[in-house]
C-alpha cells in the first residue's frame, strides 16, 4: 500500500513539475524555432503581424501584483488563498494539500461558498493523481460517518478533477469534524484503496471569511 502511495505522490509531483517546465521552453529552443519560421510576404498582412509583436506598454503606476494568488493567512490546516484584484476585498478560496503522511503531495482541495439559492451551500474542487481508477470514483468520510461518492469530471496534464457541491449538512458536518478520509482507487491495483486525511482543523474560522462564488 506504501508503495503504491508513493508512486502516485511522485507522479503527480512530477506531472505538476512537468507542466510547470512547459510553460519555461529554453531560450536556444525559442531561438531555433523563431530561425525557421519563414518571413511573412510583404502587404497588409505583414504590417499586421509585425504589429502583433509589437509592445504598446502599460501603465507603469500599476500593480505588478493584480492577478497574481496570496495566501491571506492560515487557520489550523487550511489556507486563504486569494487573488490580487484592484477591488477593497479579493476574492479567496480555502486550499489544502493532501499527503502521504511522509510529506509528499498526492492531492489537493479547493473549496469556495455559493449563493443561497440552490442545493449545494459550497463548492469544491479535489485534484488527484492521473493515475487513479476513474470509474471507481471518490468518497469522502467525515470522522468515520457515511461515505459519500463523487465522479471525476475530467482529467489534464496535472492530474483528475473532482467537483463537487455540498449541502448545508456537509457543511455542518466539516464544522463539527475532527478529519475526513477521501479514498481513491489505483488504476494500477484497483482491488486496493489509498486514503487520504483531509484535516478540519481551523476549517470554520477559514469558512466565515471565504468569497461567495457566482456560477
Amino acid at each position: 500500500m506504501i508503495g503504491i502511495l508513493t508512486d502516485m505522490s511522485k507522479l503527480f509531483t512530477a506531472l505538476t513539475f512537468g507542466a510547470a517546465l512547459a510553460l519555461s521552453a529554453p531560450s536556444g529552443t525559442w531561438a531555433q524555432t523563431t530561425a525557421e519560421t519563414p518571413k511573412p510576404e510583404t502587404g497588409t498582412d505583414s504590417a499586421s503581424q509585425v504589429e502583433d509583436q509589437l509592445s504598446l506598454g502599460e501603465d507603469a503606476d500599476a500593480d505588478p501584483e493584480l492577478g497574481k494568488p496570496y495566501t491571506a493567512e492560515v487557520n489550523g490546516a487550511w489556507e486563504l488563498r486569494c487573488i490580487k484584484t484592484e477591488e477593497e476585498i479579493d476574492p479567496c478560496q480555502m486550499y489544502q494539500l493532501l499527503d502521504d503522511g511522509e510529506g509528499a503531495p498526492v492531492a489537493e482541495i479547493s473549496l469556495f461558498r455559493l449563493p443561497g439559492s440552490g442545493k449545494a451551500e459550497a463548492g469544491a474542487t479535489i485534484i488527484v493523481p492521473l493515475e487513479t481508477a476513474l470509474p471507481r470514483q471518490l468518497t469522502i468520510t467525515v470522522d468515520g460517518g457515511k461515505a459519500r461518492r463523487y465522479p471525476y469530471a475530467f482529467c489534464n496534464q496535472v492530474g483528475c478533477y473532482v467537483r463537487l457541491g455540498l449541502t448545508a449538512e456537509d457543511v455542518s458536518a466539516f464544522k463539527r469534524g475532527s478529519e475526513a478520509t477521501i479514498t481513491i482507487v489505483p488504476a494500477l491495483a484497483p482491488d486496493q484503496t489509498v486514503d487520504l486525511t483531509l484535516s478540519l482543523s481551523g476549517f470554520t474560522a477559514s469558512y466565515d471569511k471565504v468569497s461567495v462564488i457566482e456560477q
